[in-house]
């Protein structure tokens, strides 16, 4: 595959899922610039970007810098920073952003497409990440499980582009459907995970555990009935079912509290107790959820 056959891509957010799926289009010899924080851009620089997935190892040759106007030739963003920065990252891109460059929005939570629009008049396009990464190592990124995404019917072009990288994609005719799905994945599994050490299959093979976490789903299926977005009956059995392809993982909360840093779980579980106190939809296992979670999180950051 010819580069000149697709846009240059930038990816805003240089942590694992951005390194992730930055690998893998750069693996297909797309030109891709990573666009993160010092430390990291420094060691790929260096060693360049070391990807592991399964049995496999290799060196992945991709540009890395921590400018924000290197967007600026970019006709295709992958934006990944953490729904936390999504505002001050969104506003850093407005002087640099091509006319016509399209924005990915590959990240957590229901509202950040909103919150991107808000600040630039691109299109703004959400991808659903079932994938799990870790970077153990400044330059290296682990794949640990899943890998497939999901867009909204419309976008055969990216579908095209991600899918001549390997990279599994879905085409959604309801893409807001999707998107809590989503949700319903991250208040079922990020928290629990964050608070009990424990990877996604010892979770789910507790009873009593389990348990809560049907009741955080039932919870998110309440208030997506209040707000008009009609979930798959069967959603409970799905998010249970995640466990069964990524035994191993570690929710990104979980990883963020390891390494002290601020969570996104003031926009996943967090988000379901505000909205469900602005309906009126109880939602008292996710509000206990996201107490417990910030409660870690000031310790680990005291």
């Amino acid at each position: 595959m010819q580069k000149r056959s697709w846009p240059e891509i930038a990816v805003v957010g240089a942590g694992a899922i951005g390194c992730y799926f930055g690998a893998m289009l750069a693996r297909a010899g797309m030109t891709v610039t990573l666009i993160g924080r010092p430390g990291r851009v420094e060691a790929i620089r260096r060693d360049g970007l070391r990807f592991l997935s399964g049995d496999r190892e290799e060196r992945v040759a991709v540009d890395a810098t921590t400018d924000i106007a290197a967007i600026g030739t970019a006709g295709l963003v992958l934006f990944c920073v953490k729904s936390l920065d999504t505002d001050g990252a969104a506003a850093a891109m407005v002087p640099h952003l091509s006319s016509d460059a399209l924005v990915l929005s590959l990240q957590n939570g229901v509202d950040n497409v909103e919150r991107i629009q808000a600040r630039i008049k691109n299109n703004v396009i959400p991808v659903l990440v079932y994938a799990a990464a870790t970077m153990p190592e400044p330059a290296t990124v682990r794949h640990t499980g899943g890998g497939n995404l999901v867009i909204e019917k419309g976008c055969d072009d990216i579908a095209a582009l991600f899918r001549a990288a390997n990279v599994p994609i879905k085409v959604s005719d309801d893409i807001a459907a999707e998107l809590w799905t989503k949700l319903v994945m991250n208040c079922s599994y990020n928290a629990v995970c964050a608070l009990t050490g424990a990877p996604y299959g010892v979770m789910v093979a507790n009873p009593e555990v389990r348990a809560v976490m049907i009741e955080a789903v039932n919870e998110v299926m309440a208030l997506a009935k209040a707000k008009g977005i009609r979930l798959p009956d069967d959603i409970a059995d799905t998010a249970i079912r995640l466990a069964d392809v990524m035994p191993q993982t570690m929710s990104s909360t979980a990883q963020d509290l390891a390494k002290g840093r601020p969570t996104e779980i003031d926009h996943l579980n967090g988000y379901v107790m505000r909205e469900g106190l602005r309906l009126g939809v109880p939602t008292p296992v996710n509000t206990t959820l996201h107490a417990l979670t910030k409660l870690l999180e000031q310790s680990k950051r005291v």
